[in-house]
């Protein structure tokens, strides 16, 4: 995967996407729906996963078949809200290891603090899918993506439901090798940091906390 952004134009993303939007979704939709939506997502993200093949026999006859290769991929959601997308991830990819990044965001400088870091081993030879609803300012993500570089993440790529261009362009600043796969960008930010039109706190909205 080499294009830093991708966006996900398929009409179920984009019909889902609107759903999620309305102000009238309920707690129970909302939730139902990013799990929906990740999983199509989850598609995208994983398209160019490398393969190699292995030997079975069918009820026909023997063949060298299609696997993924090398170790289980890690997923990595960014606390709270990456868990939504996390949960419809690991519907189509149960084996993987999943690790949690929790950082929150001061709402005077914006800024991200972190709290909590727990990651699977081995992340230098794992496929790294980092995932969070939003992608505003892009602090949060940047810094989580620092963290697993840390730890030793090479081959990183990160999931979000919706970007704004601010975020965008904070990513590719930081982490220019971090693809970017999403389901739409919008306008922009407001002075508080939230995507605008957006669909408001995605944290509140799957959690039905104010």
């Amino acid at each position: 995967m080499t294009n830093h952004l991708t966006i996900v134009d398929h009409p179920l993303v984009q019909h889902k996407l609107t759903l999620m939007r309305d102000k009238n979704a309920s707690t129970g939709e909302f939730r139902h729906l990013l799990r929906e939506i990740s999983l199509l997502l989850a598609y995208e993200v994983t398209r160019d996963m490398e393969l190699t093949t292995r030997a079975i026999e069918t009820p026909m006859q023997e063949m060298e078949a299609p696997v993924l290769k090398g170790k289980k991929l890690a997923l990595i959601s960014i606390l709270r809200a990456g868990n939504g997308l996390l949960d419809g991830v690991m519907e189509l990819i149960p084996s993987a290891r999943v690790g949690f990044v929790g950082l929150y965001r001061d709402e005077e400088t914006l800024k991200p603090v972190r709290y909590y870091f727990k990651v699977p081993e081995g992340l230098d030879d794992r496929l790294v899918i980092v995932v969070d609803p939003m992608l505003a300012t892009g602090n949060s993500s940047a810094a989580a993506i620092d963290l697993l570089k840390e730890a030793g993440a090479t081959n990183i790529r990160f999931m979000c439901l919706l970007a704004a261009p601010e975020g965008v362009a904070r990513m590719k600043e930081a982490h220019p090798d971090v693809p970017i796969i999403t389901a739409a960008v919008d306008e922009k930010l407001n002075d508080k940091g939230y995507i605008v039109p957006g669909l408001g706190d995605a944290g509140d909205r799957m959690f039905g906390t104010k």
